[in-house]
């Protein structure tokens, strides 16, 4: 069992930055890919960035690539997201998710989730 926990949500200004923390805790954290996902209101949730368990592989949406990075410390059982060049249509409730049992960009396929963290890009 991984519990996740989110933060590092705010308001910012279009063009500005926000780094999101997931940290985790439970067991076996380090065995598991993790990644990063936003819902907006009425939209459904959607895929953002990948990484693999060891760092090795990562995947990004296309429409977040070259502005967002995702990284993890799993020796700290953290991970991150890096948002730059932030847009309002960034704007959505972020959540980090671990242990893929499917596709790496389908929602469906992860089984811990955290409880998410608000972003809003303001123009």
């Amino acid at each position: 069992q991984v519990q996740l926990v989110e933060s590092g949500g705010g308001l910012v200004h279009a063009g500005g930055s926000l780094r999101l923390s997931c940290a985790a805790s439970g067991r076996n954290f380090d065995s598991y890919s993790v990644a990063w996902f936003r819902e907006a209101p009425g939209m459904a949730r959607e895929f953002v960035a990948w990484m693999a368990w060891n760092s090795s592989a990562t995947k990004y949406a296309e429409s977040v690539k070259g502005r967002f990075t995702i990284a993890r410390n799993n020796a700290e059982n953290t991970a991150s997201l890096q948002m730059s060049s932030l847009k309002p249509e960034d704007t959505a409730r972020y959540y980090c998710a671990a242990y893929s049992i499917g596709s790496y960009d389908s929602a469906g396929a992860y089984i811990y989730w955290g409880q998410g963290t608000q972003v809003t890009v303001s123009s």
